[in-house]
């Protein structure tokens, strides 16, 4: 199969709800805004500002209500927010239309192990499937004109083991038939991972199966954790294979506390992903720049390091960006900030090189 690297993508930063539901319940509302205002100068178009979700299982978003009332909307960006039931949804839309949670996919969902499904979401696989006619019955009723597809944790479980290439058709297949019997097309998958599974070989296995099998399936969504740093590899095999929707967040902030790996989880970096496609000459519509300001800031937020590279080594540097010749020692992660933070972070380094020195050797 030939690669379709893309001309853009749509990367989808999620801090604010996938960050922040793994940190401390302590951070204060004018932060989580003043984070949420940093993100909206990066050139993002949609923001989520959080989740609607019961405080006693998500602590962390117990706040979401001062959040969608206090946030300041910057033109040109849609803010919305995570809704899980009606209660979420009538709690959210009641900030209509500054926050739009109106504008949503429907679509069919299979999580793949039943274990998680059962920790995460209190239903079981089974019933998961058995709500999926009712799902299409109201997707087609509401003028729905093409189906959208996702299963969830697809390569494997912390609690199950490995899944095959066979088990994940065939819960494809389950859904695709089902959308199919009422006349609806299926046009978009989404893999959603939240253990980590993940591989550069297994997403193209199964992104390879699903273009062969189903060419009418042309819009693909990746939200795949970091547990185990493939992430970012697998993303670019699904990058060659023509996917232009990813979810990321800033330095990697996220995780889930059902999966057994808490902040460990993590995601992709927004700042690192963005600096892969600029790279590759992929338009994302980011500032580069201002997503390094914004993981600066998300540090201050969280109170602790965040686990991108790009917001602490700095974009490749070209042009005028090239570093002195005659740089002294950089060591700690302050010195390294230089290209942010200017020469004066590295002054008291010692210097074995002069200019003339340089030039000359």
């Amino acid at each position: 199969m030939s690669n379709l690297l893309p001309k853009s993508v749509i990367v989808f930063d999620d801090t604010m709800r996938e960050g922040l539901q793994i940190e401390s319940t302590d951070i204060p509302v004018s932060e989580k805004l003043r984070l949420l205002d940093a993100l909206g100068e990066t050139g993002a178009k949609t923001l989520t500002i959080g989740s609607f979700a019961h405080p006693k299982w998500t602590p962390q978003m117990a706040c979401i209500d001062e959040i969608a009332e206090k946030f300041v909307p910057k033109p040109g960006i849609r803010y919305t927010a995570v809704i899980f039931n009606q209660k979420g949804f009538e709690r959210a839309d009641k900030y209509y239309p500054k926050l739009d949670v109106r504008t949503r996919r429907v679509g069919t969902f299979i999580e793949m192990c039943d274990t998680f499904a059962k920790r995460n979401y209190n239903r079981s696989q089974a019933q998961q499937i058995a709500a999926i006619d009712d799902t299409i019955v109201r997707a087609k009723d509401a003028g729905t004109e093409h189906g959208s597809i996702a299963i969830g944790n697809p390569f494997g479980s912390n609690f199950e083991g490995a899944f095959t290439l066979k088990q994940q058709m065939d819960f494809l297949e389950l859904m695709i038939t089902k959308w199919r019997d009422v006349g609806i097309e299926v046009k978009r998958l989404s893999l959603l991972e939240a253990m980590g599974w993940n591989t550069p070989l297994k997403v193209r296995e199964l992104l390879t199966a699903v273009k062969d099998k189903w060419p009418e399936i042309t819009d693909f969504h990746c939200h795949l954790h970091n547990s185990r740093g493939s992430t970012i590899a697998s993303y670019y095999e699904a990058l060659m294979l023509g996917a232009q929707e990813f979810d990321t967040s800033l330095g990697g902030m996220g995780g889930c506390p059902y999966c057994g790996n808490g902040r460990a989880a993590g995601h992709v970096p927004t700042e690192d992903f963005i600096d892969l496609c600029h790279e590759m000459g992929i338009e994302t519509g980011y500032d580069l720049d201002k997503v390094i300001e914004a993981v600066a800031i998300a540090e201050e937020v969280v109170g602790h390091s965040l686990w991108g590279h790009v917001s602490k080594a700095g974009p490749r540097p070209h042009g005028d960006a090239l570093y002195p010749t005659d740089m002294p020692f950089v060591e700690t992660l302050e010195e390294a900030a230089h290209f942010r933070k200017g020469a004066h972070v590295y002054k008291n380094q010692i210097s074995p090189w002069t200019k003339d020195d340089a030039l000359n050797a």
